[in-house]
């Protein structure tokens, strides 16, 4: 769930003088997810998404490249759409990450018609989505960040997964949200590294969810996994919401069984704890670095490791307001009732304090970058 960063959002387009305030009442809520309608823009929604994270593979050399694609659609008033697109590329070979994104305001609303055809324009660029129910098309040049691009296809590799059995997720008494995912999207099509280009082949993870404005407070704090495993292949789905005043949490989550068996996850049914620590050069914030899952009822114990450390995103959003956040590819090893077990997952960590520490002089050159103010 991507919704406290973009939550924040929402939080700084008020603080920034836009006499914007955001409501939720256009949010549609059912006892069950409506597909496939559900994949289609919803109607002044407060915020929603189209979310894609995962590792492709270099067919001919081997080398895998981590990719972060999303769109997102929100509406603060009732009356006037707003979209924004992130897009990242992580290259663990030389400890690169690339970022790039764009927000603006739509001329008008959003169509609610499938197929999905999304697009912005940043400079000579056009970023586009389009397509529906797994089968999905996209494409993007980075602007501020030369020489990277996605052109990909992907195609439904095991079934979609109803987070919470309905495709409806109840975070406490903090949010409930449509919630679905395509575990696995295998993709195929090219990325362009550093002006190469790479002809590519994997699965990625999407991520579809709506009526996600209903968390706004900046005392909240989130921790999201995507976890692929390589056999058997299963999938996981876990978060860490927290209070960081109140030292309250909540977490949650889904399995995926080899044949599409769908089990909620509850707080008491995992445990998920941090082992390490990494603080950005940049802005001083200090993010989680490796992490400990152990869940019994599935038997496994895994551990979950960044490929890249700094995955940190700066957005600048106006004059002297950013936001930071850290979301990046991530290795996973361990164990699957004893025996050994491999996998991918992306994980995403928002809302973390700055560290009060003497950080070195950013150097001229670094081997993680994003866009310019």
């Amino acid at each position: 769930m991507k919704n406290l960063l973009f939550a924040t959002l929402v939080l700084l387009f008020t603080a920034s003088g836009c006499a914007l305030k955001p409501t939720n009442k256009h949010d549609v809520f059912t006892e069950r997810a409506q597909l496939p309608q559900e994949e289609a823009v919803h109607a002044r929604n407060s915020l929603e998404w189209w979310y894609f994270t995962g590792q492709l593979k270099d067919k001919k050399t081997g080398e895998t490249f981590g990719v972060e694609y999303v769109f997102f659609h929100f509406n603060l008033n009732g009356k006037k759409d707003w979209q924004m697109v992130n897009f990242a590329l992580t290259d663990p070979k030389t400890q690169q990450f690339r970022y790039d994104y764009k927000v603006e305001q739509s001329a008008g609303l959003l169509p609610a018609t499938l197929p999905l055809q999304l697009a912005m324009q940043k400079k000579d660029q056009r970023w586009t989505l389009s397509g529906q129910e797994g089968h999905y098309q996209m494409q993007a040049r980075m602007t501020n960040n030369p020489g990277h691009a996605i052109d990909l296809r992907t195609t439904p590799a095991k079934p979609i997964l109803l987070h919470g059995g309905t495709g409806y997720e109840n975070y406490g008494d903090v949010a409930k949200a449509g919630y679905y995912s395509y575990p696995r999207l295998a993709t195929t099509g090219t990325l362009e590294v550093d002006g190469k280009t790479h002809e590519v082949e994997g699965e990625l993870w999407y991520d579809r969810q709506w009526n996600c404005n209903s968390v706004t407070n900046k005392g909240i704090g989130w921790d999201w996994f995507s976890i692929q495993l390589d056999e058997p292949r299963e999938e996981i789905m876990a978060y860490h919401l927290y209070d960081k005043t109140s030292g309250r949490a909540i977490d949650g989550g889904s399995h995926f069984g080899p044949e599409g068996q769908n089990t909620h996850l509850a707080a008491d049914d995992f445990d998920l704890e941090t082992t390490a620590w990494w603080t950005s050069p940049e802005t001083g914030r200090k993010y989680p670095a490796k992490w400990h899952l152990t869940i019994p009822s599935q038997g496994y114990d895994l551990t979950i490791e960044p490929l890249v450390p700094n995955q940190e995103l700066v957005l600048r959003l106006f004059a002297g307001i950013k936001l930071p956040y850290w979301e990046g590819m991530c290795r996973v090893t361990g164990t699957h009732h004893g025996r050994p077990v491999t996998g991918h997952s992306y994980v995403e960590i928002t809302n973390r304090k700055e560290v009060k520490v003497k950080l070195p002089d950013a150097p001229t050159t670094s081997t993680a970058a994003g866009v310019a103010p």
